[in-house]
């Protein structure tokens, strides 16, 4: 059974255990809170408040999370009283001397990392924002100040953001918990990127991944058992192409759950493995379940709640359901839902798993067959603006009062200022601007004819904390148009005077000409009375002139032609 208790003002949940103490400080804030001028703030903070214990002789660790961050640890009661008390005070007076080192710290972790096949997944479903944000690199790093971190600090790590949970018989002697005064956080609001669902993405990775949103329920939880062995025998046992196929249900915190799906592939099996994924989907949403999977996924999980040390297991996601406002089950009330759940249960849970889905499949390969629809590429709109023609190949660059649009064969990227997530800028005048929707949008000085107040333009446009200053490249790394096309230009690329400069030729140019060639008609149907050869020295002069005018005319368009 969970005590609930009150240690320093923040709730405090207790349950039995057969090992060693454990315990654990939970704060309702995480990734999904930031915004990506400022990723990675959470984390830093996290690692501030672990950095100044150095080499514990126990089991020590902090965790960032979309929704929330972590501290925990295992060992004795003095041990666990006296690293809850040290982060806590850690927490309340950051140890800023320290910012820059786990700044280095925190980016070599990022560098070291290896891509997971469901990295890509945030983003495409929520954008550059909210729960889409752990798909990005912590870019904010660079800009943080220690006023920046006091201020997150004081807003989200705070005793009434907290619990506190304890695997054990009592709450560890000396235990403090210092935390500063504050307000309870939401989970934050969440965003969408996907116009219409199911929809899919093309990635490169072999395997097939499926990501959903349903209710939060027993039932769901459930489905994902079920749904996890309909794969396993469909894909690995009777026809032999996936490995490794698994499932997850995650609670988000705001009353639905991720539910997610993977199975692998080798190279030449990837279109078969999406056939068989696909096949398993309409399998289960038009009710065709085993009753047999069904009682054996509850059973397995009446196992689990039989056990003792159920309730010490339960204590992390009890805790955030505690910071969440969700509803935490007893384990009678838990084993009577999972009895109740029912075959017609799972086929409506299954109608929200392909309505919701987002399905990622391997590179050369569509979904569009199954009912998926392509998740957009590219934006619907464009700006209105100064055009500026690509250097090399068919492309334009469109830079405006209230965004910048890439106008590309393949359809526009646009990117509003007022819906720009963040803005990435080399000192060598590159920028890449990152939309709200997961657009982006790299505008590379070297290859577009921009005037040179384009650039200021953007910069000004984006609001300023928006911007996040990235480190020089190498001159190899800057891309350069090609040697062996040449510039495509069009009359937008040039200024203004120049196009005035070859009209007013043009004027002179045909009123020279044409008084010359009346002269010369004139002289050559008269003929030249003695004394008047001079005339004709006018006539050259004249075609002289009408020469002369026209080069302006011949140079300019040379240029504007590249």
């Amino acid at each position: 059974m969970i005590q609930h208790l009150d240690v320093d003002g923040v709730p405090t949940l207790l349950a039995p255990t057969g090992g060693p103490m454990r315990a654990g400080l939970t704060f309702r804030v995480g990734t999904a809170d930031e915004t990506l001028s400022r990723a990675g703030i959470t984390h830093l903070i996290e690692h501030l408040a672990l950095a100044p214990l150095g080499l514990a002789d126990y089991h020590v660790n902090g965790v960032t999370a979309p929704a929330f961050t972590m501290f925990h640890t295992q060992g004795s009661e003095a041990d666990i009283a006296a690293f809850m008390t040290a982060v806590c005070g850690h927490l309340s007076d950051l140890p800023v001397a320290r910012l820059d080192v786990e700044k280095d710290i925190l980016r070599t972790e990022w560098s070291s990392r290896g891509a997971a096949a469901i990295d890509d997944i945030p983003l495409w479903r929520h954008g550059a924002r909210d729960f889409g944000l752990s798909s990005y690199p912590e870019w904010g790093l660079g800009a943080l100040t220690a006023d920046h971190l006091r201020e997150w600090a004081a807003r989200s790590f705070t005793r009434e953001n907290a619990v506190l949970w304890i695997a054990g018989d009592r709450v560890p002697a000396g235990l403090r918990l210092a935390l500063p005064s504050g307000v309870r956080q939401p989970v934050p609001a969440v965003s969408s990127a996907l116009p219409q669902t199911p929809a899919y993405f093309v990635n490169g990775a072999r395997a097939v991944v499926l990501d959903s949103v349903v209710r939060r329920s027993t039932a769901a939880a459930v489905f994902s058992g079920v749904l996890e062995r309909e794969l396993y025998r469909s894909l690995r046992q009777e026809s032999g192409l996936s490995y490794t196929t698994t499932t997850g249900y995650e609670p988000r915190g705001d009353g639905y759950a991720t539910l997610r799906a993977l199975a692998d592939a080798l190279a030449e099996k990837q279109d078969a493995v999406l056939g068989g994924f696909v096949d398993v989907l309409a399998k289960l949403r038009v009710g065709r379940i085993e009753q047999a999977d069904l009682d054996a996924t509850i059973a397995k999980r009446e196992d689990v709640l039989g056990t003792a040390e159920v309730d010490a297991a339960r204590l992390p996601g009890y805790a955030l359901n505690v910071l969440t406002g969700e509803p935490n089950l007893s384990i009678d009330e838990h084993r009577a839902e999972l009895k109740a759940v029912s075959l017609a249960d799972l086929r409506q849970v299954a109608g929200e798993v392909t309505s919701s889905a987002l399905l990622m499949v391997p590179g050369g390969l569509r979904a569009d067959w199954a009912g998926f629809v392509a998740a957009p590429t590219h934006s619907s709109d464009t700006v209105d603006g100064t055009t500026y023609a690509a250097k090399q190949g068919a492309g334009a660059l469109r830079i405006g009062v209230d965004g910048v649009t890439y106008l590309g064969t393949d359809g526009p990227l646009t990117v509003r200022y007022a819906d720009c997530s963040a803005m990435l800028a080399w000192p060598d005048g590159a920028r890449q601007l990152i939309g709200s929707d997961a657009i982006v949008l790299q505008v590379e000085p070297t290859m577009f004819n921009l005037h040179p107040a384009a650039l200021p333009v953007i910069d000004a446009q984006v609001p300023a904390d928006r911007h996040i200053a990235m480190p020089a490249r190498t001159p190899d790394s800057i891309p350069q148009p090609s040697a062996a096309e040449k510039p495509a230009a069009t009359p937008a690329d040039r200024p203004w005077w120049e196009i005035a400069a070859i009209v007013v030729s043009g004027v002179a140019v045909l009123l020279a000409g044409a008084v010359s060639l009346l002269l010369t008609y004139v002289m050559v149907a008269a003929g030249t009375e003695p004394g008047e050869e001079w005339l004709w020295g006018v006539v050259v002069a004249g075609w002289l002139l009408t020469v002369i005018l026209a080069l302006p005319i011949v140079l300019l368009w040379r240029r504007r032609r590249g």
